[in-house]
């Protein structure tokens, strides 16, 4: 994932800044927090500034993709005690995604 992150207040959201190896920023928003097998792991959905992009988050031209910027990430603390995020092995995010499916099913059933 990111060398660096740092979380920002934004209202009741929280948002996340990563910056990767080139000094590029991306923000994500933490949408949910799953907890899987006495972990917890976060679904973080990126958020883009319409005017950086030609024609904005969304764009039906056909050109851009209409895929969502969505991200697993685990959630642990680090040796000051500080939470961070980091990738999670192969194993652990397919855990995440049943977990996250079987959540949507339970949601759309009520």
């Amino acid at each position: 994932m990111a060398e660096e992150k740092e979380f920002l207040e934004d209202g009741d959201a929280t948002v996340v800044e990563f910056t990767d190896e080139d000094g590029n920023k991306f923000y994500y928003e933490e949408e949910m927090i799953i907890p899987v097998d006495g972990e917890k792991y976060a679904l973080l959905v990126g958020l883009h500034d319409e005017e950086d992009d030609e024609h904005g988050v969304g764009c039906a031209c056909g050109e851009c993709g209409d895929d969502e910027d969505v991200l697993i990430a685990k959630i642990v603390t680090n040796k000051d005690g500080e939470e961070e995020y980091v990738e999670p092995t192969d194993e652990e995010f397919a855990r995440v995604q049943a977990a996250y499916d079987k959540l949507v099913d339970e949601s759309e059933e009520d």
